[in-house]
């Protein structure tokens, strides 16, 4: 074998052999540790319980073969967004993963599952998955005292399958390395004051993917005004809620600084889709905006400052 091919490989074994003795010594863990699994195998590990065979994610993502020969329906599963908990569920010192699914293969449907992956070898494995509910929007998700906590929009007795707004607290164990739900509390409905008092950062747009930008873009609901920083400029309109999660923004004002051609260009994209956005909710703990834009329906995702904590 080449001399440079050997090295490679050595030095990569004694790389993963450091991360791993590291990762072990921070989280104390005696006397074996192989490390808590990560996003990125998330993103690439096999999944059981959502159809009757397994599935195995490529960079968050799963297309399988159409269901009739030609057609365009096809079994379709991918992670929801980057959330990742970590703590022991189990009892014991080690720690398992939880995220999210969602299938949406299913005629306008979209199933969103609760899923734990572990390390039980050196390679990671999904040891349960368990159906959330349809179009159900996750507000946060987190552990707590070996217990998977969630708050989550659901639908109450009189919504409409597009529009969920019956706020719940879930909350999920493992028994027997089987998830089980044991509780469900209804704890509202959607309203504004889910976004008040919190700086919402934008993290995601439709049309540009990730955002990162310096300054960032912020909104912030108070009453029935909205305000932030464009990139550039300060911005502040009225806003009004019609229905839970119906909303139209009217008389946008801001100031008038002049910057980069690049920060401007962006700026003007996301005024326009703020002016046009018709509907608010949440995507896997990020506040999401719907905006129409002529013909064209843009999404924007927002982090808060302070993230939502799951309530013990």
């Amino acid at each position: 074998m080449n001399k440079d091919v050997v090295k490679n490989v050595l030095a990569g074994a004694l790389a993963t052999v450091l991360a791993v003795s590291v990762s072990c010594a921070s989280e104390r863990k005696q006397p074996f540790c192989l490390g808590t699994p990560t996003l990125r195998e998330a993103e690439n590990a096999e999944y059981r319980g959502i159809y009757d065979y397994p599935v195995r994610l490529a960079d968050g993502r799963y297309d399988g073969e159409p269901f009739v020969e030609g057609g365009a329906s096809r079994p379709t599963v991918q992670l929801l967004g980057d959330l990742l908990e970590t703590g022991a569920l189990e009892g014991d010192e080690t720690k398992e993963a939880v995220v999210l699914i969602v299938e949406s293969s299913r005629s306008s449907g979209s199933f969103v599952y609760l899923a734990v992956i572990a390390r039980r070898t050196v390679n990671v494995e999904n040891t349960s998955t368990i159906l959330v509910g349809d179009r159900v929007q996750i507000r946060s998700l987190g552990i707590v005292d070996g217990k998977i906590i969630m708050e989550v929009i659901q639908h109450g007795p009189e919504d409409a399958m597009c529009c969920p707004s019956q706020k719940a607290r879930r909350t999920w164990v493992l028994e027997g390395g089987e998830l089980v739900e044991k509780s469900s509390e209804i704890t509202g409905t959607l309203s504004f004051a889910d976004l008040s008092g919190t700086e919402w950062v934008l993290a995601r747009s439709r049309w540009t993917g990730k955002v990162v930008q310096d300054p960032p873009i912020t909104i912030v609901f108070e009453g029935g005004r909205v305000s932030g920083s464009s990139g550039c400029n300060a911005y502040f309109a009225e806003i009004s809620e019609s229905s839970p999660g119906e909303i139209s923004i009217s008389d946008t004002g801001m100031t008038r600084m002049v910057c980069s051609e690049e920060i401007m260009l962006f700026e003007r994209g996301y005024l326009e889709a703020i002016d046009g956005a018709v509907k608010y909710g949440f995507l896997a703990g990020k506040l999401a905006l719907t905006c129409k834009v002529g013909d064209e329906i843009k999404i924007l995702l927002f982090n808060a400052v302070e993230p939502i904590a799951p309530d013990e």
